[in-house]
């Protein structure tokens, strides 16, 4: 112990004698958390873990990666000089991010000689919003390495006081810890108990006595210990894993210490702290208080107490010196399972996705086919006899049953395929029943799971309501196999607004900060239909606004043995699209699992569109030959190119409008295309079209109002792409409702007016 507290003390004086001007945001004060994690970790090893993930805030960090995860010393010191990016390898592309954000992976020994993996997830200033992320990853292990008892995975959280107690995601996070779909068999929390939170009282950022009350909420055992008795620290973080693994429930460590610096080491504390800065000063270092205490009990000689300290400080300044010339790998930072996932510089191909109709065949009679025992609701018989029809081939496939032939093929291709969110069994339009519930005894029945021996695994996970922090869970559960698809569903789709901080820190930037792909799919509920300003709009404005594609630059498209390759998808941080056909769904589903990299997809999922007429597709839009369609260009005008006045782009359910109101008119000069993928753009599609109708006006045709959906972004795209096909100058004019604050009206007699004048606007 007075070792593991030598490396933790000497460790945080050393940086602050090299680097004295820089932020670190460091763990004096609270130096005995390394010997706490360092026991807590031996003690679960010997107890059955082979796995731990981690998460936590940016105080002692740094201490934390260098001392329990074992990174490199050569390579943060090479972080602190400034030098990384001048010998980094060139496999690594991206901005990424501040020391005291990173994660890494490391496999070590621990004091008995067994071994443990150790991951500690990369995480943003928004101290709390990894918990989530961390427990999904935990499951994931879990379920990968059949871990079913939840004893060889351990997920540990660290907290500040005031994150602890503040922040609803950690209630969020700690109210899945014994849901079924969630669990992760317990998590130990260290909370490094600064009693200050940036410069705010205790008094002034809780209602409750301890910072770690809101953890009664689950029936946590909770310890509250000095920080300054680092054999108490070390007995309690025994005991909490020990009650981790014999009961798989959380459990609290409170360590009361204190913060020896400002929120970071140029702060000033005592600008709003001085008397409690000023007892700080007085304090004595727990490595100094410790040493002199085993001197006194004569456990050890001081000369045994020099001798460790002298040899940590040459250690470090060995691994300081040999940072000059170190070159890192960033690359290395990725597991294993994800080393045939090709990074950003390396060219992937278009590949279909379309399956073999055969294949497709078995599929479908697999999930629409009820065992005769069950007896589900008759709606739902109607339901899968009508699904047993389109697979037959008497009638065409509609939404619900192309979503899951996507799962169906994948799994039989050895995917895992897992669902979450607040009503997915059912589906909040009662649509995809992928989970049939038996009327007598309301035992459940999952025809996914029954396609063939040996497949992988379909979970339909209702979630608790929460968008947060399942969103996250799922985050960190896609982050861990390139080799599944993991779907997050929103109830409506502004309800992932309540999800901002996922979206805004992780899920749209995460492969550029941290070199962390992910294929996690986000669908949003989206569409037009009147239902009122909360159940209209998923904001797609806003997933616009975080793609990363230059809207001046027209991407290149090129052929190569026969095999299409388009880097523009690669180069783009996700995708954000708005499907209007099963098989396009279908197909964009399959194309998160069967290409070569990996990226997030925002799918706007529609309502309406569910169960109309329209809406469906033949067979053999699945079928081999065929793949996702990013742009829809109009197959049924009559009228001569050069003829057509109108050449009306947009995207969703509009389309079905806009067609409708074309035939009842009688129209046949407007050519009508659906934009399919809205992001990376379909530059090349835009200006074929362009080409196409070299007299028509270009109009782009939405539901959203003018300052919303996706108008700011695709205008000045299509601008570029008609510059490209010789339309020089031509912009495209806007059909839409007017700027508006609120997303949409409550009327439904003024959305059906509105609706009309939009309409009208674009055909006429």
């Amino acid at each position: 112990m007075l070792d593991r507290l030598c490396w933790s003390d000497h460790f945080e004086a050393f940086l602050a004698s090299k680097y004295s001007t820089t932020k670190r945001f460091g763990l004096e004060g609270c130096e005995v958390l390394i010997v706490g994690m360092k026991e807590l970790i031996d003690c679960a090893v010997d107890n059955g873990v082979d796995n731990v993930v981690m998460g936590m805030p940016h105080r002692g960090r740094l201490n934390v990666l260098a001392n329990v995860v074992r990174k490199p010393l050569e390579h943060l010191f090479c972080e602190f000089q400034g030098i990384e990016s001048e010998n980094i390898d060139e496999d690594f592309s991206g901005s990424g991010d501040v020391k005291y954000h990173l994660g890494m992976s490391y496999e070590r020994k621990t004091i008995s000689g067994k071994s443990v993996h150790i991951s500690l997830v990369a995480n943003p200033s928004h101290l709390e919003a990894v918990n989530p992320v961390v427990e999904g990853k935990a499951r994931a292990k879990q379920h990968y390495l059949g871990d079913e008892e939840r004893s060889r995975v351990l997920p540990i959280l660290l907290h500040g006081d005031a994150a602890f107690s503040g922040q609803g995601v950690v209630f969020e996070t700690m109210g899945m810890s014994d849901l079924h779909n969630y669990t992760t068999g317990g998590t130990v929390h260290l909370v490094v108990n600064n009693q200050i939170g940036f410069t705010t009282d205790p008094r002034s950022s809780r209602s409750s006595p301890y910072c770690t009350d809101v953890a009664k909420a689950i029936q946590a055992p909770i310890f509250h210990v000095n920080g300054d008795d680092v054999e108490a620290v070390a007995r309690v973080c025994r005991w909490a894993a020990k009650w981790r693994q014999r009961f798989k429930k959380d459990v609290v460590i409170d360590i009361v210490c204190y913060r020896k610096h400002g929120h970071n080491e140029l702060d000033q504390p005592m600008f709003t702290q001085p008397l409690m800065y000023t007892a700080i000063k007085k304090q004595v270092p727990t490595f100094k208080q410790y040493s002199e205490q085993l001197i006194k009990e004569g456990s050890v000689s001081a000369d045994q107490v020099k001798a460790v300290s002298e040899s940590v400080t040459a250690l470090l300044t060995e691994k300081l010196e040999a940072s000059r010339s170190y070159s890192p790998k960033k690359s290395d930072w990725l597991a294993s399972n994800w080393k045939n996932i090709l990074p950003p510089n390396v060219d992937a191909s278009i590949l279909d996705t379309g399956v073999d109709l055969a294949m497709l065949t078995d599929v479908g009679k697999a999930i629409t086919t009820l065992p005769e025992t069950l007896k589900p609701h008759r709606t739902i018989a109607k339901n899968y006899e009508a699904r047993r029809e389109m697979v037959a081939g008497k009638q065409q496939i509609d939404w619900a049953l192309a979503e899951q032939l996507a799962w169906g093929t994948l799994m039989k291709e050895g995917n895992h395929v897992r669902i979450s969110g607040q009503d997915v069994e059912r589906g909040t339009f009662s649509h995809r029943h992928c989970v049939v519930h038996d009327q007598m005894d309301g035992s459940k029945y999952v025809p996914l799971n029954a396609l063939e021996h040996g497949q992988a695994s379909f979970m339909a996970c209702n979630s608790s309501l929460s968008e947060y922090g399942v969103l996250g869970f799922e985050l960190g559960y896609a982050l861990e196999n390139p080799s599944s698809l993991i779907l997050w569903e929103a109830q409506f789709g502004d309800f992932a607004n309540t999800a901002q901080c996922m979206i805004d820190q992780f899920i749209c930037c995460g492969e550029q900060k941290w070199l962390r792909q992910s294929g996690l799919v986000m669908l949003l509920p989206h569409g037009f239909e009147g239902q009122g300003p909360e159940h209209s709009s998923a904001r797609l404005e806003r997933f616009l606004q975080l793609c990363d594609d230059d809207e001046d630059v027209y991407p290149q498209v090129w052929e190569e043995h026969g095999i299409g390759k388009q880097k523009q998808i690669q180069e783009s941080n996700w995708q954000v699209v708005n499907v209007t056909s099963p098989a396009n769904y279908f197909h964009v589903l399959r194309r998160q699992v069967i290409r070569e990299f990996r990226k997030p997809l925002v799918v706007m999922s529609p309502k309406s569109l569910l169960r109309h007429r329209l809406v469906k597709s033949d067979a053999d839009d699945f079928g081999p030959g065929t793949k996702f369609q990013r742009y829809l260009e109009d197959t049924e005008i009559t009228a001569a190119p050069e003829k057509v006045r109108k050449l009306v782009m947009c995207t969703g359910k509009v389309y079905y409008d806009l067609i409708a109101e074309r035939e009842k008119r009688g129209i046949d000069d407007v050519a009508i295309a659906r934009c399919e993928q809205i992001a990376p753009f379909p530059f090349d599609r835009v200006k074929a079209d362009a080409e196409k109708y070299p007299n028509a006006e270009l109009v782009w045709c939405q539901e959203e109002p003018k300052n919303a959906g996706a108008w700011q972004y695709v205008r000045p795209r299509i601008i570029t792409a008609a510059k490209e096909g010789g339309r020089e100058g031509v912009a495209p004019a806007f059909a839409g409702r007017a700027p508006s604050a609120s997303t949409s009206t409550g009327s439904a007699k003024t959305h059906a007016k509105e609706q009309t004048a939009l309409i009208d606007q674009a055909l006429s």
